[in-house]
Parts: structure tokens; sequence; C-alpha cells
């Protein structure tokens, strides 16, 4: 029985959190034995009482859980080695970057067998300043020499480590983050029930935003679109899906702006689809994005999507494919393309319909497959069997 311990910084509500999740527990159904190890928050019991709930076995690390603090990371490190020890997984598989770094160091001086990192897209742009992200390239580097496979949730995700010579090719496996497309269009709910929950005209043009609310997923480039868009397109209508420290910020913005009447904000929910499904369009203006589940999720229920030109969107979208690729930083832009499906429903219904092929390639049975292909091979590589 080959022993398999993920650590994650955080489960927080979100993608990467998800991913890790459903990796643990397809690993589970494979025949691995798996824990995830992560510094557990009160204000995240929900996210991991899910888990347990689905038959996810979690670890409390509480150090994990703190910003990045070198000296204060030792304990970090020191927790995690002593899991390890105790734990004796044969592989350890860090996601995120906190606890890729600091768990790849523990597991090397644990002597574990084999180490996976996930990093669930980077942090080479749109989070930090250069001395900083200099610093967390050089980090990753390092900490690659340790590391016998790095998943990327997309091809580009691999170029961009790679054009920052982190890692070698060989290393590196693409798994996407497998998003549930048939339960997601199978528990969607009309888009007239869907625009009477959110209290949203039928005749509106809907344009959604799903995720954190946070400076990275670029929301405030939305709102700032929207005077623009409103004037191409007078029943437009902003919708953001999700909470976060920017939540006030950005209802000051669309006060300032004039436009806090065309802006409703969810708050956190995993009903997902119940909110997506009233959508006319939806938007991710990220300044940094691993892969774009939220884009898939919308493409999944034939949705057409805009996103700017980073991380891994443009793999998802494949501009005019499935929707429009914008340049980041331009709320000019994204206006334009977010009002031309306003003024052009015919499009927009053809680049759902195109979206919603395209995001079988993002599904949770691919994403399973491309994982235990990549553990299997990991495994004979390594004699683990």
């Amino acid at each position: 029985m080959i022993r398999v311990l993920h650590v994650i910084t955080r489960l927080t509500l979100g993608g990467s959190s998800e991913n890790t999740v459903a990796s643990v527990l397809a690993l589970d159904r494979a025949g691995y034995t798996c824990a995830l190890a992560a510094g557990l928050a009160e204000s995240e019991a929900a996210t991991v009482e899910d888990a347990r709930r689905r038959g996810c076995r979690i670890l409390d690390v509480p150090s994990l859980g703190r910003e990045v603090a070198p000296l204060r990371d030792l304990t970090t490190l020191r927790d995690l080695r002593r899991l390890m020890l105790r734990e004796r997984p044969h592989i350890v598989h860090t996601h995120t970057s906190k606890a890729g770094f600091v768990g790849r160091l523990a597991a090397r001086l644990a002597r574990v067998p084999a180490v996976i990192h996930q990093p669930h897209g980077h942090i080479f742009y749109g989070y930090y300043g250069p001395l900083r992200t200099a610093l967390f390239v050089l980090l990753e580097r390092v900490a690659a020499r340790w590391t016998d496979r790095i998943i990327t949730l997309t091809e580009r995700g691999t170029e961009e480590h790679l054009a920052r010579r982190i890692g070698r090719r060989e290393r590196f496996v693409t798994v996407p983050s497998g998003v549930p497309v048939a339960g997601l269009r199978t528990s969607a709910p009309s888009r007239g029930a869907a625009r009477a929950r959110l209290g949203l005209p039928p005749a509106a043009f809907v344009i959604a935003g799903l995720g954190r609310l946070v400076p990275v997923k670029g929301f405030d480039l939305l709102v700032r679109a929207l005077p623009a868009i409103l004037t191409e397109v007078p029943g437009a209508h902003v919708v953001l899906i999700g909470d976060g420290p920017e939540r006030g910020a950005l209802e000051a913005l669309a006060t300032r702006l004039g436009v806090a009447h065309r802006l409703t904000l969810t708050g956190a929910t995993r009903e997902v689809a119940a909110c997506l499904a009233g959508a006319d369009v939806v938007a991710a203006p990220s300044r940094n994005e691993g892969m774009g589940r939220a884009l898939v999720e919308a493409m999944a229920l034939g949705i057409p999507v805009v996103g700017t030109a980073v991380g891994g969107i443009p793999g998802v979208i494949a501009d005019g494919e499935a929707g429009r690729l914008v340049p980041p930083e331009d709320p000019a832009a994204l206006a334009r393309a977010l009002a031309s499906l306003g003024r052009d429903p015919a499009l927009g219904r053809k680049l759902g319909e195109a979206g919603a092929r395209r995001a079988e390639q993002f599904s949770t049975e691919t994403a399973e497959r491309s994982l235990l292909a990549a553990y299997a091979s990991l495994v004979r590589d390594k004699r683990l069997a």
C-alpha cells in the first residue's frame, strides 16, 4: 500500500483547495492511502468539514496557516518533518507556494522517497514587487531540485516555469483542475430561476465574475469597465460571486463611479451553478491565474467567457473559440469585449456552444486520468510498488 501525504497551506474556499481534495479522493479510490496536512482556520471550518464528509483524512498543522515569515516558518518545517517521520509516506505531494517550499524541504530532511509539487498557478507576476518576486523565483529553482514531478494546470504553466529556469522539462506533467462538468449541468437551474434568485431583471445583460475578492482576481478592473459597458449595453449588470477582503473596496469603487445599483455581490457560496446559470457572460479579469476554473465552470454551462491573457487562461479560452481574450490591466479592452457580446447575442450563443464542448478537456474524469498516470509513472521510476 503506497502512502501519500498531501500538504497545502490552507483550505480556503476556492479552486486550489477543491482541486487538492478531489485529487486526494481520486487517489484513495485508486488504492493509494492518502492524508492531507493543512493549517486549519476557524473561518474555513465549512470547507474542512465538507472535505472530511467526502472521506478526506485531514491533519491539522497550525503553523502552516500563517503568513510567510522565515523565522516562524522554522516551526512549520519542524512540525512537517515530525509529521512525515510519523506518517512515513512513500510520496509527499505539496500544493501552493508556502507549503510547496517548506513541505519539500521537510520531505528532503525526512528522507521521503518521492516528492511531487503542484503550484496551482504561480506567483511570478500579479502578486508582489520585483524584489520579493525574484526571491520566490530563486526559492522555486532550489526546491525544484528536490522534486521528482511538478504538476502544472496547463502547458502554459510549464512554459512559464521553464522560462524562469525552474525545473527540467522532463519532470513537468500537466493535469488540469478537474471540473465536474456533468454534475454542474445537472444541478444548474434555469436562467430565469437563477436570475429570480439573484434579484436580477429577466432582460438584463448579466456579467458574472466568480472567485475570491482579492486583488489578483482583478474584479476592480471589471467594476471600472462597467460605466463604459453601460454606454453600449444599457441593461448591463455585474454579479460577483464570492467574498474576500476586497469586498468593501469594490463596493466603494462602484459608488464613486455611479454604478453601485448595477453591481451585486453574492458573498461566498458553494452553489456555483445556481448563480452562474443566470449569466450571459463570465469575466475573469485576473492579474494572474493558474488555469481559470471558474471559466471552465461557465463553459460547461454553455456561457461565453472573457478573460485576460495571463497564466493558464489563454489555454482554456482559446481566443475566439469559447470566448475572448483581452490584455491585463486594461478596463477599456475588457469593456469592449463584454459589450460586443451584449450587442450580439448570436455570437454569445455560438461561443457558448463551442465552450460547452471544450469544457470536456478539463473535466474531472480527464483530470483524474492524467493524475493517476503521473502517479503510476512516478511509482515505476522510483520503484515504490
